[in-house]
């Protein structure tokens, strides 16, 4: 496991391609560097897991205030152990274990008595410090079980389900690492959440299609004649395009509804909505392309992300 210094420098080397992003890489890196030394392991595996396995989360994560920062790693590692259990197992009853597993880790966490898994004693660590929410962590977990199934959603009410029960849930948790409790943040955070979850599946269509896996909502799906091998074909049909643009509006919906709180939020909780930038980033993407998911650019990570996510953090908006 690497240590802090390590991790931050060879962070800054992979972002680091010209000058314009240095005073950003310099703010992003603040929180790891002034961190101890030696970074407890527990510590150090929740942030490497995110960096890898959720890299634009670990971006938000590290503007963060100070305090918030190692609860919010690990919520995200949290998340991502839960996230891939369904791509890992190639039987529906091991999944349901692994789940099963991670449900009697949160009793035992409430219980107090952790088992050795870093993870685990990092959220016990989180759940202590903010009284973090059991039943959040719980409809996580309870909705990824009901998610192991291989099919697609069967509308887009039940996209919105999965996503509210699982990305907001994470966002509620972020908002009470920040100490904050309110409504009006409540009601954004539930259309980030929704956005962030239909944005997700749309993001994830190019691999699963090449899993021959679609996951997309069936009745968008009829309502353009769109056959599952259409997708699998990866065709740019307009037909198939008016799919993705039915999707991804409702997506665009939910974004333009959380921002309508935006001043009845308190600023407090914008840090927590920071992922906002990466959805608008996507789907303005996506719209320049026409709505053709499979586009080869939709696959390139945006370098200047950082450099969004900074400037948004520093303006104090989401």
């Amino acid at each position: 496991m690497v240590s802090s210094n390590m991790f931050a420098m060879r962070w800054r080397k992979s972002l680091l391609s010209g000058s314009i992003l240095a005073p950003v890489c310099t703010e992003l890196l603040r929180n790891a560097t002034t961190a101890p030394r030696a970074l407890q392991r527990d510590k150090d595996y929740c942030v490497e897991l995110v960096r890898k396995r959720d890299y634009e989360g670990f971006l938000c994560s590290l503007l963060l205030p100070a305090e918030s920062v190692s609860s919010a790693f690990a919520l995200r590692a949290f998340n991502v152990e839960l996230a891939q259990i369904k791509d890992s197992v190639s039987q529906k009853s091991i999944g349901l274990m692994r789940v099963q597993f991670w449900r009697e880790v949160l009793d035992d966490i409430y219980k107090d008595h952790p088992t050795q898994q870093p993870v685990a004693k990092e959220l016990l660590k989180a759940v202590k410090k903010h009284k973090l929410t059991k039943r959040w962590l719980m409809k996580m977990i309870d909705e990824r079980e009901k998610n192991l199934d291989n099919h697609a959603f069967r509308n887009l009410q039940e996209l919105e389900t999965y996503s509210e029960n699982t990305q907001s849930s994470l966002t509620y948790l972020m908002l009470e690492t920040l100490g904050v409790k309110d409504v009006q943040a409540d009601h954004a955070a539930s259309h980030i959440g929704k956005a962030q979850g239909i944005v997700t599946c749309i993001r994830a269509t190019p691999y699963n299609c090449s899993q021959r896996k679609v996951y997309l909502p069936l009745d968008i799906c009829m309502l353009h004649r769109v056959p599952q091998e259409s997708l699998l074909r990866r065709s740019k049909e307009k037909n198939v395009r008016d799919v993705i643009y039915d999707i991804a509006s409702q997506a665009h919906i939910h974004l333009d509804h959380a921002r309508s709180f935006m001043n009845r939020v308190p600023s407090k909780a914008f840090p927590a909505f920071l992922h906002t930038v990466i959805l608008e980033d996507y789907l303005n993407k996506l719209q320049k392309v026409d709505f053709d998911v499979f586009h080869s650019s939709l696959q390139r990570r945006n370098t200047l992300l950082p450099l969004y996510l900074y400037i948004r953090s520093w303006k104090n908006k989401y």
